[in-house]
């Protein structure tokens, strides 16, 4: 069981040896969060991404088009603090989900579309890339239409965030797991806890990254990426945990889209609480921890599947053990840096209702049993995404 504990006003971490870091420099947050455009009537996809985007009139550092003209993204200043990244994220939810209503939109925290995308897909019109994508990659693009969260966590050279991804990447099924919120797809129940994390593993370059010997090591694979055809550039590189091709940041892509702010903060405070224990083993001279590739292929699948509720699998022994279990298993071990860092009250209590309470997959799937209707999951949806 997991019990709030007493946390302190400090967020920074300690990582005397860690090459490119001072001893108390603080992590930084910050998160990009992906949207889904539905017409307030139907609650099917609407391509209003450009006018809802003239009305938002935002900063276009954060609030900006997505790769079809059915989504929209904000991405969050930089924060020192959770609390400071939930305000950033509930304000700018709250003016986009304003210049939605304005053209008969809502905004859905959706990682799927729940239901069939109309043809033909609408691509962003501003983006030339997104047409060349369509003509190289073809029917792969219609995963496209799929919302992520992603967390950056700064500042980091490219060879410390090279070193942390090694660390951070067998927690990335768990990671999975806690953030699953797509069972529906195209009109039907999938069978997976997190069907984005099994659509958007089709593209050759997303799924685990592997482990990174050096930083030259994660260039030549970037590099094969770019050479093989798989991506057309940097942008693409797809997999769940990189370091950021435009901040200096490790960046976690692996969740999927919720419209609860705060497990939206909850997986921010873990992925930091992660990176900031690396630095500390990394600055304690600990060797990379051992991990079978095919376990951790595995893992990943099974916290598709099952998410939070079911089992998942050890990403060190390979063992079958409950996905909650797994979940505390990250909270103990990052226990100490999310306190250092002022998240130990919130995380706890946010985890432990999450666990109580369920994923964002059970309860869609709750909201469908009461009249086996998917337009009450697509209203719930938009109803949760305004709730800020």
């Amino acid at each position: 069981m997991i019990e709030p504990g007493k946390s302190t006003t400090s967020n920074t971490v300690r990582s005397p040896e860690v090459p490119g870091r001072s001893g108390t420099t603080p992590l930084t947050l910050g998160v990009e969060e992906e949207f889904l455009l539905v017409d307030a009537r139907t609650f099917r996809l609407a391509p209003a991404a450009e006018q809802v985007l003239a009305t938002a009139a935002g900063d276009p550092h954060h609030i900006h088009a997505e790769g079809t003209r059915y989504q929209v993204e904000i991405s969050s200043p930089v924060a020192d603090t959770a609390h400071g990244l939930r305000e950033d994220l509930a304000a700018l939810r709250r003016t986009l989900a304003k210049a939605a209503r304005a053209h008969g939109c809502r905004l859905l925290a959706s990682p799927s579309p729940v239901v069939p995308v109309p043809g033909p897909l609408h691509l962003s019109d501003d983006e030339p890339r997104q047409r060349e994508m369509a003509r190289r990659f073809g029917s792969l693009t219609e995963t496209l239409v799929t919302c992520g969260r992603h967390i950056h966590v700064g500042t980091l050279d490219m060879d410390t965030a090279v070193a942390v991804a090694n660390r951070v990447r067998p927690w990335l099924p768990t990671m999975i797991a806690l953030a699953a919120n797509s069972p529906f797809w195209g009109g039907r129940d999938t069978g997976h806890a997190s069907w984005r994390a099994m659509a958007w593993s089709t593209w050759p370059s997303a799924g685990l990254p592997p482990h990174f010997t050096s930083t030259a090591h994660y260039q030549r694979s970037v590099q094969a990426l770019l050479g093989s055809g798989a991506a057309l550039d940097t942008k693409m590189v797809y997999w769940d945990l990189r370091p950021s091709d435009h901040w200096p940041t490790l960046e976690i892509r692996a969740p999927d889209m919720s419209p609860d702010i705060d497990t939206a903060v909850l997986q921010a405070e873990l992925v930091r609480a992660l990176v900031a224990t690396a630095l500390r083993e990394i600055a304690e001279h600990r060797p990379d921890p051992v991990v079978r590739e095919d376990v951790l292929r595995l893992a990943r699948w099974r916290a598709a599947h099952d998410g939070l509720e079911g089992f998942g699998l050890d990403p060190y022994s390979g063992a079958e053990v409950p996905a909650a279990d797994l979940a505390e298993a990250l909270f103990d071990l990052v226990a100490p840096e999310l306190a250092a860092a002022g998240d130990l009250d919130h995380a706890a209590k946010t985890l432990a209702a999450l666990l109580r309470d369920g994923s964002g997959a059970v309860r869609r799937r709750a909201v469908y049993a009461r009249r086996q209707n998917l337009d009450d999951v697509l209203r719930d949806l938009a109803d949760e995404t305004e709730t800020f």
